[in-house]
């Protein structure tokens, strides 16, 4: 393997097309302002290296970024790349994450909007993240232990769990299909409307009008706070909620179980759902 050390590296496609080379504690950065620094390599190690210039992994196939930082100017890092590990790293450009396949994420801090979007296969955990329009159009993603704050995220998930989570973002899990939620909190307004075989289960769910439209929905042994207009026009499979919540509106089908609820709205003749305070 061809290693790159304590180097600076500007220009247009610095390694371009490079296999098996080990790049560490190196710099891309400078007045040449070159694009696509590592583009179409194969088996790529990066450790301790900063890069402020945009594209540096595009079309790269067995890549693993360690203790680096991707900056600000760093746009659109990684696509269409594959067989991807990230441990202890910034990502903090724009469209960090698209198109790629098969991604290890871990100890990592996020800061970029529109991260991950159609991507197969991301295992994360331990990281935090700050985006808008997190993850959206994805499929089989694992998290667990993650923190994000944003707005838009998770929409039109397929076939992912989550564990163990922190989540504070609006319009989450928007047209969401076969995800499961578990051990996690869940805040944010309009939570996981027009989604289809989505499950919360052991979560605290925080903010108004979640879990409407819903087809195949459960929440299981949840908590639920500030939670007014829950659940409208919502095909509901299995409901447990150990608090007691603000308001419910015209449940579609199913059997919603509550500690309590302040206001039952059922102003639509066909809603057919049944509320039980137990």
């Amino acid at each position: 393997m061809k290693t790159y050390q304590n180097q600076e590296f500007d220009e247009e496609r610095a390694l371009y097309a490079s296999e098996g080379v080990r790049v560490e504690n190196c710099r891309f950065d400078g007045p040449a302002d070159g694009e696509s620094a590592l583009k179409e390599s194969r088996n790529v190690e990066v450790k301790g290296c900063y890069f402020n210039l945009r594209y540096p992994f595009w079309h790269d196939t067995g890549l693993k970024i360690e203790d680096s930082e991707l900056t600000e100017l760093c746009r659109a890092a990684l696509w269409y790349t594959r067989d991807v590990e990230i441990k202890g790293t910034k990502l903090h450009g724009i469209k960090a994450l698209r198109e790629c396949d098969d991604v290890t994420i871990e100890n990592c801090d996020i800061v970029s909007p529109e991260f991950g979007w159609s991507v197969r296969g991301i295992n994360m955990k331990v990281s935090r993240a700050e985006s808008e329009y997190f993850m959206m159009r994805s499929e089989r993603l694992k998290f667990d232990i993650v923190a994000l704050k944003g707005k838009y995220s998770f929409q039109y998930i397929t076939d992912s769990e989550f564990t163990n989570c922190e989540f504070d973002t609006k319009d989450a899990f928007w047209h969401a299909k076969n995800v499961v939620i578990r051990d996690s909190v869940v805040k944010g307004e309009y939570l996981a409307w027009y989604s289809e075989n989505v499950t919360f289960e052991n979560c605290h769910i925080i903010g108004t009008q979640p879990l409407c439209y819903c087809k195949g929905l459960k929440v299981i042994n949840c908590r639920m706070t500030d939670t007014d207009l829950s659940f409208e026009r919502s095909e509901v499979l299995e409901a447990s909620v150990t608090t007691e919540v603000d308001s419910i509106k015209n449940p579609w089908s199913g059997v919603i179980r509550v500690a309590g609820v302040k206001e039952l709205i059922m102003d639509d003749p066909r809603a057919q759902g049944k509320v039980i305070v137990e």
